[in-house]
């Protein structure tokens, strides 16, 4: 697993050589001692590079300090890739859990290291432009071939609940935000509580979900447009798959203030698929019929990454928020809600 790497945070440090005798006998070819650093990425479950003489791993961590219920359910992200592993779907090979809070402190799992390059912009400046168009679609596909897997036949079929899953969705993220004023309330978050669930759209589509599918939580390959492995599985779950894809084209339309994004530029002349033509390609291989008013979707997923931001609000004031980028994120729950609202608007509210 690729990707920037620091020395372990002090709110996150625990006792290394604790972590290797517990790992000692349990991984197959482990050999301590081992070196401990933090990825500088997420914002959620802190994520560290395990390094031994032998090889290298990646251990994934519940953050510690007081947590939302339901909240950094890493027990669910190792199932979720232990089963995807198993179907050959491109995610880490996941080696051992650990409920033991008396190891590190809290829940974790260790997983392979997975060679390659995390991209963080989508224009990918450091691609030629002849190459842009392929990474995009690569990333597109992968998404497809998530959607098509059967969760029963990997023994997922238990993994979400059954019923809308937008209604679920939308319930889940406006408790979370609910259940922490500390974090400050929003008038326009307040609204898209009340809407949204009286807006969700007819018909509902059942699939593996990733919740988080977005450039930076994929490993693509050294030197070809393949994703290598789809990483950050915290908010994967069962629902409808135009959660994710619109999910994925919040890249067009992100502040950048916020994060690397689209907004302001001319993707055709960057030789990026304009966000018709990302829709279009996924329609295509994904086996649906041509999608044209998104904008509940895009509503929802505004929605719900500012409920997202507002739980980092509420982690940086508690002392327990996993990135140094928490700040920034932070800042971005109004801003988020009242794009949100907009795209709410243009769906009729």
């Amino acid at each position: 697993m690729s990707g920037e790497t620091i020395e372990v945070r002090e709110a996150h440090r625990f006792d290394a050589g604790r972590l290797e005798a517990f790992l000692q006998g349990r991984l197959a070819g482990f050999r301590g001692a081992v070196r401990v650093r933090q990825f500088s990425g997420g914002q959620s479950n802190p994520t560290y590079l395990i390094e031994t003489r032998a090889k290298s791993y990646v251990l994934r961590r519940q953050p510690p300090g007081v947590i939302l219920a339901s909240a950094h359910a890493v027990d669910r992200e190792f199932r979720v890739i232990t089963a995807l592993s198993k179907a050959g779907f491109s995610v880490p090979h996941a080696l051992l859990y650990c409920e033991d809070t008396d190891v590190i402190g809290t829940p974790f799992y260790v997983m392979d290291r997975v060679d390659g390059r995390v991209l963080w912009d989508p224009v990918l400046p450091e691609l030629p432009p002849a190459q842009r168009r392929r990474h995009h679609e690569a990333m597109i596909a992968t998404l497809a071939q998530l959607h098509a897997l059967d969760p029963a036949a990997l023994g997922l079929s238990d993994f979400g609940r059954p019923g809308n899953s937008f209604t679920r969705q939308i319930a889940r993220w406006s408790k979370q935000y609910q259940a922490d004023p500390e974090a400050g309330l929003s008038a326009d978050m307040d609204a898209l509580v009340k809407w949204l669930p009286q807006n969700v759209p007819p018909g509902d589509k059942t699939a593996i979900v990733h919740g988080d599918y977005r450039l930076d939580n994929l490993i693509f390959a050294p030197d070809m447009p393949h994703v290598a492995a789809v990483i950050d599985w915290e908010l994967s779950t069962l629902g409808h798959p135009l959660a994710d894809l619109t999910y994925l084209l919040l890249m067009y339309k992100f502040p950048q203030t916020l994060m690397k994004s689209l907004v302001g530029l001319d993707p055709a002349a960057l030789g990026i698929p304009t966000e018709a033509e990302a829709v279009a390609h996924y329609c295509h291989l994904a086996g649906r019929l041509p999608l044209t008013d998104l904008n509940f979707y895009h509503a929802y997923n505004l929605f719900r990454f500012a409920a997202i931001c507002h739980g980092i609000r509420g982690r940086m004031q508690r002392g327990n928020a996993s990135s140094a980028q928490a700040e920034r994120y932070s800042l971005h729950v109004e801003p988020l809600a009242a794009l949100a609202i907009a795209h709410a608007r243009a769906a009729g509210m």
